[in-house]
């Protein structure tokens, strides 16, 4: 199992906002956190793609090249990139661009995002979320394997017999399909031969396990060998050295920033019961020590039939650039080691 992070590029420790220099500050501390992730041994690091006040991460390649520069081995990736909203040559070349700069470790999930910002942002109709997101896909799939493309849709103009540069150095870029709750969206990677990225973000994560079944069926249906197939899973978590200091540093900021998103999507206020619920033994959240933190990792494996990746989503309002940074160091020298040692 890989496993790694997966940033928000959140803009300030706390949700009061702050000032430019706030930002500059909160971009560099992010880009050290990446590459002491990567001197501590984590596999991945993801930076995910939103337009809104509270988050630094519109334009995620930028952030991962910059990293690629300072670091030697951790893979570099979207997490999500929001293709519905893009235009796949484009990203294309941008993931291309950061697979040379980091010699061969770019990847991409590509998905629909949790928020809707990028619609009106982009003047798209949400109207059209499904078959700009189906459109788009299969388009960055022929930019990916194909030399040449001929192409022709509803939401970009076609393209007659072009080469899309650069190519990247690896010979076939990964793209994983970053998927919710949706079983179509499941369906889709299956029949695709896509490695499939699953954020539970609440909930008990072994309710998926239909969910992933279905994306085997669908893939081994259309002719792809289940031994190519991979399964990830992106959840929420933060490891300290006791499960009571996780919590004390964890939930604070946790309890602010989901607040914050229910206002605008009608959940109930959080609290420390139902906190509870999703850090226990089935919750989707990986919160403890790292021995409990490893074991769950292996539990939510299990679960799901078998999982290749797992990343941590951490950022919080009140956790410090130094909480994440020893939050790495646990997760890095302590929890892979015990995870790997127990699969």
């Amino acid at each position: 199992m890989e496993i790694g992070i997966d940033s928000f590029a959140k803009k300030t420790q706390t949700n009061e906002g702050g000032g430019i220099s706030d930002n500059a500050r909160a971009m560099n501390e992010l880009i050290e956190r990446i590459v002491h992730a990567d001197k501590v041994g984590l596999d991945i690091f993801g930076i995910g793609e939103h337009h809104r006040e509270e988050f630094l991460d519109s334009a995620a390649h930028n952030i991962l090249s910059a990293a690629a520069a300072k670091t030697e081995n951790i893979r570099l990736t979207s997490a999500v990139a929001v293709i519905s909203a893009m235009d796949p040559v484009r990203l294309f070349q941008n993931y291309a661009t950061l697979d040379l700069i980091s010699n061969g470790r770019a990847e991409i999930v590509a998905g629909r995002g949790s928020f809707t910002e990028a619609f009106p942002l982009f003047g798209l109709d949400f109207a059209d979320y499904d078959n700009l997101y189906a459109e788009k896909l299969n388009l960055l799939l022929k930019i990916r394997d194909e030399d040449q493309v001929t192409w022709s849709g509803n939401f970009r103009p076609p393209l007659e017999n072009q080469t899309i540069y650069p190519r990247p150095l690896q010979e076939k870029l990964p793209i994983w399909v970053g998927v919710g709750g949706t079983p179509a969206s499941f369906v889709r990677a299956g029949e695709l031969g896509l490695p499939l990225m699953v954020a539970v973000i609440g909930g008990e994560t072994h309710r998926f396990r239909p969910l992933v079944d279905l994306y085997y069926e669908a893939a081994e249906k259309a002719g792809h060998d289940r031994p190519s197939l991979k399964v990830g899973l992106h959840s929420l978590g933060f490891v300290a050295n006791s499960k009571e200091e996780a919590i004390e540093k964890y939930y604070p900021g946790y309890k602010i920033w989901f607040n914050q998103i229910g206002k605008e999507r009608g959940w109930p206020p959080v609290t420390m019961e139902r906190f509870e619920q999703q850090i226990d033994d089935l919750g989707a959240y990986v919160v403890g020590s790292p021995e409990q933190v490893a074991e769950k990792l292996i539990r939510h494996s299990e679960a799901l039939g078998g999982i290749s990746r797992f990343t941590f989503q951490i950022d919080n309002a009140g956790l410090t650039h130094e909480d994440l940074m020893e939050t790495y160091s646990l997760i890095g020298e302590k929890v892979k080691p015990l995870v790997l040692e127990g699969l």
